[in-house]
């Protein structure tokens, strides 16, 4: 299935070389040295966004998601164990998710 428009805009938004290669044969979103960012707007997919930035082994972790999601991708960060960011697409909400300790 091809990505929406807002999902095409909302990675070229986003910092860095789009549709970076990770291991396990998966792409992020996009990524530069530092940061890892994944666009995600299906509720059900958020926690394979999740892994895919886990996976990274970026030091800053950021997914974007539609505002009446974000309550449930910081609770998958949460649940993966995950420091990170979540923004809403337009970018006006963030809310930041520190590792359990």
């Amino acid at each position: 299935m091809s990505e929406s428009r807002s999902h095409k805009d909302a990675k070229s938004k986003a910092p860095g070389k789009s549709e970076v290669p990770i291991r396990g044969g998966r792409r992020l979103d996009s990524a530069t040295k530092k940061t890892a960012t994944e666009v995600e707007r299906h509720a059900g997919r958020i926690s394979q966004a999740v892994s895919r930035l886990k996976a990274s082994g970026r030091q800053r972790k950021v997914l974007h998601v539609p505002h009446h999601h974000m309550a449930d991708a910081a609770a998958e960060f949460r649940r993966q164990n995950v420091s990170g960011t979540v923004k809403n697409l337009g970018g006006t909400n963030k809310r930041s998710v520190s590792k359990k300790k």
